[in-house]
């Protein structure tokens, strides 16, 4: 009885002794668990249905937030606001910035001038836009951000963190070769619909351009909406994507018109390399 008494005891006291980590968003649990495993307990804030730019946290969360030990950020909307809250609450709360070392790119957006139709793309109205996590480059650099993070918190587990890390590295690799094979047949600076301009850092790695259907974070006017159409015929557009969290209203006309799909992808999605994937199959046409 005393032996399994203090067995009972030492699992306890692992239990007890685990790092607990917040993070913002899915896919950045889903980093956390590819590098540190069960090692850690896990409180992601933005929960499925949710979006991050206007989240508040539920008093079940700020619970768990007032006994955690790290919190990752990575730069959306919700934690301009929130963070030094989280902190106040929780003075031993380290914050690491997972998105430490990434050039943010200024949001995609898509002008349409009503006198005499001219047309422009920039991101002069958008702000700089928060999706690092959609490229696998910069996904890498979140990856070593979150390792050395949780080296320096939980250096009882290091080895193991390291082997993640290093596992988690190669699977990033092939999933960038997966998509490089994918978009081969596509011509260079193909065009791709987005209702959200949230994929601009994928666009980039891959040379493609994202053509947001978002005016300005409003719905295009009618005549806004003949132009999107004619432009994606003469680009024989093959893709739309619009996010759950949003109306796909606008997508569905221009989809119609073009006759190809509205397809639903969630930046937010935590399989994070399988939407990659499909997003490139989608824009390839296969």
């Amino acid at each position: 009885m005393k032996k399994i008494g203090l067995a009972w005891l030492f699992a306890t006291v692992s239990v007890f002794a685990k790092v607990t980590v917040v993070v913002s968003i899915l896919p950045q649990e889903t980093f956390v668990k590819k590098i540190a495993g069960e090692h850690v307990d896990i409180v992601t804030m933005v929960l499925p249905g949710h979006e991050p730019h206007s989240y508040e946290p539920k008093p079940s969360q700020m619970k768990k937030l007032s006994k955690a030990d790290l919190y990752f950020s990575i730069g959306v909307e919700f934690e301009k606001t929130w963070l030094d809250k989280f902190h106040s609450q929780n003075k031993k709360l380290i914050i690491v910035d997972s998105a430490k070392g990434i050039k943010k790119m200024k949001m995609t957006s898509h002008h349409h001038h009503e006198e005499g139709g001219e047309h422009e793309e920039d991101g002069a109205h958008g702000g700089l836009d928060p999706h690092v996590w959609l490229s696998p480059s910069n996904v890498k650099i979140i990856a070593k951000n979150i390792y050395h993070a949780l080296v320096k918190a939980d250096p009882d587990h290091q080895a193991e963190h390291k082997k993640g890390y290093e596992v988690f590295l190669f699977e990033i690799d092939k999933a960038d070769k997966q998509i490089k094979d994918i978009l081969k047949e596509a011509k260079p600076h193909s065009k791709f619909l987005v209702f959200h301009p949230a994929f601009g850092y994928f666009a980039k790695e891959y040379h493609l351009i994202q053509v947001p259907i978002q005016v300005e974070g409003k719905e295009p006017t009618p005549k806004e909406l003949v132009h999107i159409i004619n432009e994606s015929k003469e680009e024989k557009v093959k893709a739309i994507f619009v996010s759950p969290e949003f109306s796909d209203k606008s997508a569905k006309i221009i989809a119609n018109e073009l006759g190809i799909k509205v397809l639903k992808f969630s930046a937010l999605d935590p399989r994070w390399s399988q939407n990659l994937i499909a997003i490139a199959k989608a824009i390839a046409g296969k």
